[in-house]
């Protein structure tokens, strides 16, 4: 996706939020939704971003949904990639990791693999074919979380996902124009998110992917590029 935005002449920034990827992990910080939305206004304000075109996926998707609504006048644009959203926060993913934490969680931390066992089978039903999830991706989404620290921080960040976080916004705040993409395979949200955030968000376009899971960006990321182009310049902010 990264050089065919580049070749439209979009500058684009890939974010690691606060706790995640390879991003700092401050021992008491806050990593709640509400409070990664906080940290991103800060992030584009030290970018000298006074407005931006916002992409979020899943988690992000909530966070950049949450920015949108609570600072209107940050978001030029809002692209949301299966983004849970108000009554959907805590998907299937979340509760197939809860409930396999109490089985694997031992093992997990005792083995250099780290959260393995949990994260492997969530990234793996996150796209429809294999292909696409190869194990030397599998790794780089595991690196962060090798050893018994990871685990932990792993399961701190899952207790840091609260619905009220999404429940509490107006979405009626959100002034930029939105787009919608949803991978239909998707087997961890509930199939009525993606006509819930297009009915809770006035103007807002949904387009959906037959054929592709959650992970749009990994299994269909040329298509996705060029709707985000596409969007991009249909909506041309004005001064």
């Amino acid at each position: 996706m990264g050089p065919r935005l580049a070749g439209a002449a979009c500058t684009a920034y890939a974010i690691d939020l606060l706790g995640y990827g390879e991003s700092d992990r401050p021992f008491d910080a806050d990593y709640s939704i509400a409070a990664e939305a906080e940290y991103l206004d800060t992030a584009l304000t030290a970018l000298r971003l006074p407005r931006a075109t916002l992409v979020g996926v899943d988690l992000g998707g909530g966070i950049a949904l949450r920015l949108a609504a609570t600072r209107p006048e940050r978001v030029d644009r809002l692209i949301l990639i299966n983004s849970i959203g108000p009554g959907e926060v805590v998907g299937g993913d979340l509760r197939m990791l809860n409930r396999n934490t109490a089985r694997l969680v031992v093992r997990a931390s005792r083995g250099v693999m780290g959260a393995a066992p949990l994260l492997t089978p969530l990234l793996e039903g996150s796209v429809v074919s294999p292909d696409h999830m190869p194990p030397r991706l599998v790794a780089r989404y595991l690196a962060p979380y090798v050893g018994r620290d990871g685990v932990n921080h792993l399961l701190l960040l899952a207790r840091s996902i609260r619905a009220a976080d999404l429940d509490d916004i107006d979405t009626r705040a959100v002034r930029a124009p939105t787009l919608i993409l949803w991978g239909e395979e998707d087997k961890w949200l509930d199939g009525r998110v993606p006509d819930r955030l297009a009915n809770a968000l006035p103007g807002s376009r949904l387009v959906r992917f037959p054929g592709v899971a959650r992970l749009l960006p990994e299994e269909a990321p040329a298509r996705v590029a060029d709707e985000i182009i596409g969007f991009i310049r249909e909506n041309v902010p004005t001064a």
